[in-house]
């Protein structure tokens, strides 16, 4: 079993997703069915059916989210001495030198990347491409929109 890296802020997160399932989710669910059940007739009640799939997608995602912690390879890099250089859980401000536009990344773990919150997997194209590199650097890219020019304007570790 291949430990997965992840950041400390995305342990959280699923920690607390995980409480919330467990201990608000699944009690809903339970009663959800208790009062179907009351209802009569299963093979024909909607209500029963539907809290039953509830129940098996919320189950699901209970296994997944501990699967997920048991191979979880925390790593806290407001602990690690910043030397400029990219590295996982590292916040990257960059300027794209094709457009003069300025954005910044946090390279996160396959489970906490987003793009509409600049998190980005250290696995994609553009994670690959700044992992390893330092604060100065020009970068290539090659996406699937193509290929991008930036410069690594500051990494922080944060």
């Amino acid at each position: 079993m291949d430990k997965e890296p992840i950041t400390l802020n995305g342990i959280e997160k699923l920690k607390e997703e995980l409480v919330f399932l467990k201990e608000k989710k699944r009690p809903k669910i339970v009663a959800a069915i208790a009062e179907a059940r009351s209802h009569g007739d299963l093979k024909e009640n909607a209500e029963y059916h539907a809290a039953k799939e509830e129940q098996s997608h919320n189950e699901g995602r209970i296994t997944e989210i501990n699967g997920i912690i048991a191979r979880a390879n925390v790593i806290d890099v407001t602990k690690i001495v910043n030397e400029g250089k990219v590295i996982f859980g590292s916040t990257v401000y960059l300027e794209n030198l094709d457009t003069g536009e300025k954005i910044n990344y946090k390279i996160v773990g396959k489970d906490e990347a987003d793009l509409k919150l600049k998190l980005i997997y250290f696995q994609s194209p553009i994670g690959k491409g700044l992992i390893g590199k330092n604060k100065k650097e020009l970068v290539e890219i090659n996406t699937p929109a193509g290929v991008k020019n930036f410069e690594i304007k500051d990494v922080k570790y944060i």
